[in-house]
């Protein structure tokens, strides 16, 4: 059976003590019995995110760090208790049912969590076991999988030898043991090199194809739009946009943007920039920097130049990009997704 995802107004807000100040310094008020008068601070991770996932998807979550991301995988895969809204693995609310949808998923974390005394192999059967596969069947798995990872050389070794990229490779074959219906893949292309990121790639589509729904979360711009069929770009805990990375794309206010510093600039100036033909919208970053998009990209530098002179105004340095996702999220937050 075919399993999907869906989130329904999920909220997750993290309440914790402020740190005790180094050296005992300065001042503190105290209630009786000496607690502190002070309200426990509160950190909105997710602030009513709703989602449908289809079941045989590839859909990533793409946004900065500390976007939210990593709190939705958490909630979805039974380690975060939302604070509100419901969530769904197939047919299963997660919080109601959480053995039935621990079955059901698999899941690779931003970070290995492998155990250093045991062997790449033994890893993988000890993980089958876990699942209840018969011997012969977790042996078998535990075979291909590490020779589709390329691992097979290294099979009968303690992973504690192992360099990231191999740990990282081996924890994906571990969440594909016992053959879950969703998988889960949190940042897995972090710190990986070129070779290997192209590895993954190729052997999430190839789950994917045979009817799995797979949820990646990434940062990486290149992968959501590479690997991805749908996606959410999620910002301070909203879903600020969704749809395909086509979609996406053409959303962008013209589809070019053109970065551009100055020496200093006035209101009157960037009144003319936006009169130029093919600018849709130019938008102030700071006191000499400004956004252009537009319907063209080279083509206008000229015009630019042109009225920057004209203007008696100083044209520091251009960058231009193509219709791309960072440039959906510069233009709807205002601010990097490396950042």
């Amino acid at each position: 059976m075919l399993a999907g995802i869906r989130t329904v107004e999920l909220r997750k807000v993290y309440t914790s003590p402020p740190p005790v100040a180094a050296g005992g310094g300065g001042f503190s008020f105290r209630a009786p019995g000496g607690k502190s008068k002070q309200p426990k601070p509160q950190i909105t991770a997710l602030d009513g995110i709703s989602l449908e996932i289809r079941p045989g998807e590839i859909f990533c979550l793409l946004g900065p760090n500390g976007a939210g991301k990593s709190t939705t995988v958490g909630i979805l895969t039974t380690r975060v208790r939302p604070t509100s809204g419901q969530a769904f693995i197939g047919e299963h609310d997660v919080w109601l049912n959480q053995v039935a949808v621990k079955r059901l998923i698999g899941v690779v974390g931003q970070r290995p969590n492998l155990d250093f005394n045991l062997t790449a192999r033994e890893i993988l059967t000890f993980h089958g076991a876990y699942f209840g596969l018969p011997h012969h069947e977790r042996m078998k798995r535990a075979e291909a999988l590490l020779e589709r990872f390329k691992l097979t050389d290294r099979a009968d070794q303690m992973v504690r030898g192992f360099s990231g990229g191999m740990m990282q490779r081996l924890s994906i074959a571990r969440a594909m043991v016992h053959d879950p219906q969703v998988l889960f893949l949190d940042e897995p292309s972090a710190g990986l090199d070129p070779q290997t990121r192209l590895l993954l790639w190729e052997i999430v589509r190839e789950y994917n194809q045979t009817g799995k729904t797979i949820l990646l979360t990434t940062h990486n711009m290149e992968e959501a739009d590479t690997l991805c069929q749908r996606l959410a770009i999620i910002d301070h805990g909203r879903v600020i946009a969704l749809g395909t990375p086509r979609e996406l794309k053409a959303s962008v206010p013209g589809g070019f943007l053109l970065q551009l510093r100055f020496g200093l600039h006035s209101g009157e100036f960037l009144e003319r920039l936006q009169k130029l033909s093919g600018v849709r919208e130019v938008r102030v970053t700071d006191g000499v920097g400004a956004d252009v998009y537009a319907d063209r990209g080279g083509s206008l530098i000229p015009e630019v130049a042109h009225l920057a002179s004209a203007s008696g105004v100083e044209l520091h340095d251009v960058h231009i990009s193509e219709p791309s996702l960072e440039n959906l999220f510069l233009h709807h937050t205002g601010r990097s997704l490396r950042e």
